[in-house]
């Protein structure tokens, strides 16, 4: 069984009342919820700092009818397959696609990777969301 440790924090009044509203806000039903999950973030934002290993989405918005496009989009990812996890694509109009790219590895390689696809002629957006260490255990409280 997983244990709890309780610990008190000593802010301004103000501040634990925005913190109150931000945490309404997101849905969250208390205050300790809401500083685990601001915990988590922490950890996942040190760990693409640190170039650890993470998980994170690369999300593509491009004109499908740019000559070679396809092809090169193609190629980009079978170069990073260690990487890649998923891919998923849909046809937003007769001309634009969007894909969904979910990857693993450093963050530097996955910020490359959204590099090389964002350079690429005809892509309109590329965006590399950050997401989690791939060490999801420093995400779950541990089993004593």
């Amino acid at each position: 069984m997983q244990t709890t440790e309780r610990f008190s924090i000593s802010i301004e009044t103000s501040l634990a009342r925005k913190m109150d509203k931000m945490a309404t806000a997101s849905g969250f039903s208390n205050r300790s919820a809401f500083v685990r999950d601001l915990i988590r973030r922490e950890i996942a934002r040190e760990a693409w700092e640190h170039n650890d290993n993470v998980a994170g989405t690369i999300t593509l918005v491009y004109d499908h009818h740019t000559t070679g496009l396809s092809e090169r989009i193609i190629a980009i990812q079978h170069d990073a397959q260690a990487h890649i996890l998923a891919s998923t694509h849909v046809h937003l109009d007769h001309h634009h696609c969007m894909e969904m790219i979910m990857a693993k590895g450093k963050a530097s390689d996955l910020k490359d990777l959204a590099g090389a696809l964002r350079k690429e002629r005809g892509v309109l957006h590329a965006e590399l969301s950050t997401g989690a260490p791939t060490d999801v255990d420093s995400l779950i409280p541990h089993k004593h």
